[in-house]
């Protein structure tokens, strides 16, 4: 009895990791639609970039591997509760709802274009089509699934060689499947879909996460837990400076010497995300291994705070898109420097409709719009995740 109760319980530490970087992620798309720079170029560029910019963007990069890494660990604990010809299922009408989530729902937000002149396949069609093939992947026995999970994550930079042969041509399957690069593919005259988020790599991380589900069953204390969480992410950490020192594997882009330490430094940390690569998931997933070894034993006024933010990340993800989008277009109105005829006429040909490359605001005003943002999604997400915990009977909450 003891044991259905603790299998039935959330792990507080998880929803805790998982809220921390839903309200950092928050800060790149505002980023993204209020920052001046933020459509003509790359805060990552060294040429360009400050150290205040880098690091806004960067520390953003541990998110979505973060989001990716635990929803597998969250199918393993679902895996206690469920059979698998009950898990299955789940999974596949999970994963087909978050891919058309992302078309239908998400890429709205980022566009406000009701004809769908665009799509973007970014981190819920990754998560998305990753759930569809982990519904076939949990009939596997567990050593084969991490195995498949270890392969594909250490294995996939092989493709960077083949890519990088003179004689490569890309095409809709390799992008889908491994490079993405941002690429248009046009399905109707004036219609297109980006691809951000190739899956691949995406696939093998949330089965990795699958894998660490097991340190949350009873076989394992809350000790042992956290000296292995520990011992992994360090040793994740380690094994990201070896790798990346040696400049051969790992990921496609070398790091170079640049006109300063600090910015070779900032050229060493400066991995590939679009495919994330080995280096890319070695430092993320090292880190969100260290936080959930913090966060086991925390219990306070901030701990509180994220849960909330943690145990609704699907209902935050899609408000905070809208509410920014909303609040980027009131101020598109306010401004005046464009006619709704110019914009309306950029349709199809820019992402955000009311967003316009070279206008935006400096840094300092976009922090203070993230802080606005987090606060003003608090009261919402406490509400949906009181409403969850009073309805738990309605299925359709656990696609959200």
């Amino acid at each position: 009895m003891e044991q259905n109760l603790q299998l039935n319980k959330r792990i507080e530490s998880i929803d805790i990791v998982r809220g921390i970087v839903m309200v950092i992620m928050a800060l790149d798309h505002v980023r993204d639609f209020f920052h001046i720079s933020a459509n003509i170029d790359n805060p990552l560029n060294l040429n360009t970039t400050t150290n205040f910019l880098f690091f806004t963007r960067y520390i953003t990069h541990f998110c979505a591997p973060t989001f990716v890494f635990l929803s597998g660990t969250s199918i393993y604990l679902q895996s206690l509760r469920k059979t698998k010809k009950e898990l299955s299922p789940f999974l596949l009408k999970r994963g087909l709802w978050l891919i058309f989530a992302e078309l239908f729902i998400i890429s709205l937000s980022w566009t406000f274009d009701p004809f769908f002149h665009f799509f973007g396949l970014q981190v819920i069609w990754a998560i998305g089509i990753s759930m569809v093939i982990m519904s076939l992947i949990v009939q596997f026995n567990y050593k084969i699934v991490l195995a498949i999970g270890l392969i594909i994550v250490f294995g996939h930079n092989l493709l960077d060689f083949l890519e990088a042969s003179p004689n490569f041509k890309h095409n809709l399957i390799f992008d889908l499947i491994h490079s993405g690069r941002d690429s248009l593919y046009s399905y109707l005259p004036n219609r297109v879909v980006m691809i951000i988020y190739p899956f691949l790599p995406w696939t093998g991380l949330m089965i990795l996460g699958y894998w660490l589900g097991k340190l949350y069953t009873p076989a394992f204390t809350q000790q042992t837990r956290i000296k292995i969480l520990r011992s992994l992410g360090i040793s994740l950490l380690v094994f990201f400076v070896i790798l990346r020192y040696a400049n051969f594997y790992g990921d496609p882009n070398s790091w170079t010497t640049q006109k300063s330490g600090w910015f070779t430094f900032l050229s060493f940390l400066d991995i590939n995300k679009y495919p994330p690569s080995l280096l890319f998931m070695s430092i993320t997933v090292g880190v969100t291994l260290l936080a959930l070894s913090i966060t086991e034993k925390i219990k306070n006024a901030f701990s509180n705070v994220a849960v909330i933010y943690g145990r609704t990340a699907f209902f935050y993800y899609i408000l905070h898109f809208y509410f920014i989008h909303l609040f980027a277009t009131l101020l598109f109105f306010i401004r005046g420097e464009h006619t709704v005829t110019e914009a309306l006429k950029s349709m199809g040909k820019l992402p955000f409709m009311f967003v316009f490359p070279g206008e935006g605001y400096s840094l300092g005003v976009v922090y203070i719009i993230w802080i606005g943002l987090v606060l003003l999604l608090y009261p919402l997400c406490k509400w949906y995740n009181q409403y969850k915990t009073n309805h738990k009977e309605k299925w359709w909450l656990s696609y959200l």
